[in-house]
């Protein structure tokens, strides 16, 4: 199989690089001057850089490559690849079809680019199923009976965002909304939401009703944790089996330290939580 990676940067193109090798596969990839980890050039069969924005030589590059699948995979700064002045003709025209300027639209439109050309475009986690993120609790502290309300009443706010598709993330405290992530993306939602919300904030991160899990799904990782620790946050929901959790165990180990609950997040869970119903949420792998 002939795999086609859309590299943006950090750490995850990398990893998918070595994931899509180690299954086989042969591995033609692309990425972005000033934007990519340049470092999936080593683990490619084929490597090709471009500018951003070059939707047409993209395509170009993986039919002469004879890909069959697509994987996108890394961030890429989204004012800059919606900068007109950076497009070329098949970026402008997708970029014009989509009133909706959003993550998931803008995203889900390049995807139906590449399948139109006969390539399939699959989720990354494919080829890293180890980082989906598990259910339940996934450290030693448990979330507090207040915190539980928050993560319930988060999720739906969140749900409710997504839907809109402003934002995957939101930071609260005992029913107030604090933050709403939107362009500046989670960390900076995170560090915004705990200063205005003080000590005590709940952040919920959840996959986006009608976001196409092949093109993005939601991620943390320790850096979240370290960012809430500072911001003297103290609990963090992540939507179990549509997420992706970096580095986890490392993550957890240090919510642990940081006295952060951390919680793999789905209906179940919440409901399991809801009062007057018996048991709990085991807890995570």
């Amino acid at each position: 199989m002939v795999i086609g990676l859309v590299a943006g940067g950090r750490q995850f193109p990398v990893m998918v690089a070595k994931g899509v090798r180690d299954q086989g596969h042969r591995l033609v990839a692309a990425g972005f001057t000033g934007h990519s980890n340049m470092a999936v050039a080593e683990l490619a069969h084929v490597w090709k850089e471009l500018k951003l924005g070059q939707l047409g030589r993209l395509i170009s590059f993986f039919k002469d490559n004879r890909v069959q699948r697509v994987v996108m995979a890394g961030t890429i700064d989204k004012p800059k690849i919606m900068d007109v002045r950076h497009l070329d003709m098949r970026a402008l025209k997708v970029v014009f079809r989509n009133k909706n300027k959003g993550d998931a639209s803008v995203l889900g439109a390049v995807a139906r680019e590449f399948e139109s050309e006969g390539m399939a475009v699959v989720p990354a986690h494919e080829f890293l199923p180890e980082l989906l993120t598990p259910e339940g609790v996934l450290g030693a502290r448990r979330p507090s009976e207040r915190e539980w309300g928050d993560l319930a009443y988060g999720w739906r706010v969140a749900k409710d965002m997504g839907r809109l598709d402003i934002g995957q993330c939101l930071v609260l405290r005992e029913g107030i909304v604090a933050a709403v992530e939107a362009l500046e993306g989670t960390d900076a939602a995170v560090r915004r939401g705990c200063e205005l919300g003080g000590e005590g904030c709940v952040v919920i991160k959840v996959f986006k009703p009608g976001q196409q899990a092949e093109v993005d799904l939601p991620s943390v990782g320790p850096d979240t944790v370290r960012i809430m620790a500072e911001g003297r946050a103290v609990c963090l929901g992540v939507e179990a089996g549509r997420s992706l959790f970096f580095d986890r165990d490392q993550a957890v180990a240090l919510a642990d330290r940081s006295g952060i609950a951390v919680v793999g997040l789905s209906e179940a869970v919440l409901k399991a939580q809801a009062p007057g119903q018996a048991g709990g949420v085991p807890p995570g792998p």
